[in-house]
């Protein structure tokens, strides 16, 4: 694999990552509404329970994804940095094959 296929699969793993952290937070705020529909009327013991400890283990999972997330961008930024002339060469040769 070369350094241009390395970032761009970087990019993707960011992307992928960045959609991970979205998808966890539409999990809380989807039970927070649910728990705020709960203790709107219908007061149930076993959702406000069950729903509590979901809630709690999204979060933590957030906040994982949000590191693991921050750590990669930041690898990546920095590798795109390192290694943008040689990066920009490859796309650059590949440009001039892809017009033959």
């Amino acid at each position: 694999m070369d350094k241009a296929q390395k970032f761009e699969l970087m990019n993707k793993v960011v992307r992928e990552l960045e959609d991970l952290q979205n998808s966890q937070t539409a999990l809380i705020t989807k039970i927070s509404q649910i728990e705020v529909d709960n203790m709107n009327g219908l007061n149930d013991s076993r959702l406000e329970k069950d729903l509590s400890e979901m809630h709690s283990k999204i979060a933590e999972n957030n906040d994982a994804i949000t590191e693991i997330f921050a750590y990669f961008e930041n690898k990546r930024d920095e590798y795109g940095e390192k290694n943008g002339a040689a990066i920009a060469a490859i796309e650059a040769a590949a440009a001039v094959e892809a017009v033959k």
